[in-house]
C-alpha cells in the first residue's frame, strides 16, 4: 500500500515536527511542544517560566526567580540553581527548554560567572533528556515585541499581555517566559526560520 507525499508530511509532523538537514548535515527541527520551560540564568537571580501550548494559544503555568543571597558562595548558588530547576521539571514535566544564547560580555569575570550558572541549569535540563534551544536576545525581542532593540520593560509588558497575567512578572521571570513564548513563535513560524537543539 502506497502513501502520498502529503500524507507522508503529516505523518512526519505527528512524529515530532518537520526535520531537515542543513548544509553541514546538522538535523534541524521545527519545534512543536505542549509544555515549554524558559530559563534566564544568572548566579544571583535565575528566572524560569513554564507555559503550555494548546492549539494556537499559550497558557501560563508557572514562573519565578531563584534568588541566591550575595553572602552565599558560588558553589552553593550553583547547587541551588540545579536543585530548583530539577524541581520545576519534575513538577511541570516540560517537553523542551528555551535558553538565551551566549553573548559577548566585556567583563571576563561576569561572563565566567554567568556561564557557570547557565551550565548548572542546562546540565539538569539535559539530565532530564529535554531538547534545549538557544535564542539570541534580539531574536526573542523581535518575536515578542516586533523590534529587536526593545527594552526589557516592553518585553515584560508584552509577556503579561500574551499570557493574560494580572500582574507584570518580575524581570528575570519575564525574560524566561519571553524565551518560551519566542520559541513557540519562532519554531512554528512559516518564515523559514528553523531551530536546532543545543
Amino acid at each position: 500500500m502506497g502513501i502520498s507525499p502529503g500524507d507522508f508530511e503529516k505523518l512526519k509532523q505527528r512524529m515530532g515536527g518537520r526535520k531537515k538537514s542543513d548544509s553541514k548535515g546538522n538535523l534541524e527541527v521545527r519545534v512543536q511542544f505542549g509544555r515549554l520551560l524558559g530559563i534566564d540564568p544568572s548566579l544571583r537571580g535565575t528566572g524560569f517560566g513554564v507555559i503550555e501550548v494548546v492549539g494556537r494559544e499559550c497558557r501560563f503555568l508557572a514562573s519565578g526567580t531563584l534568588h541566591c543571597p550575595s553572602a552565599w558562595p558560588r558553589s552553593r548558588c550553583l547547587a541551588q540553581i540545579a536543585s530548583s530547576i530539577r524541581e520545576v521539571i519534575q513538577k511541570y514535566a516540560p517537553e523542551g527548554c528555551a535558553v538565551e544564547g551566549l553573548f559577548f560580555a566585556q567583563n571576563l569575570r561576569t561572563a565566567i560567572t554567568l556561564g557557570e550558572a547557565r551550565g548548572a541549569a542546562l546540565a539538569v535540563v539535559a539530565e532530564a533528556a529535554l531538547p534545549i534551544y538557544e535564542l539570541a536576545p534580539r531574536q526573542v525581542k523581535q518575536a515578542i515585541v516586533g523590534f529587536g532593540g526593545a527594552q526589557k520593560l516592553a518585553v515584560a509588558k508584552m509577556v503579561q499581555r500574551m499570557l493574560n497575567l494580572e500582574e507584570l512578572p518580575d524581570p528575570d521571570a519575564a525574560d524566561a517566559l519571553a524565551l518560551a513564548l519566542a520559541l513557540v513563535q519562532t519554531g512554528s513560524s512559516r518564515s523559514g526560520i528553523r531551530l536546532k537543539p543545543l
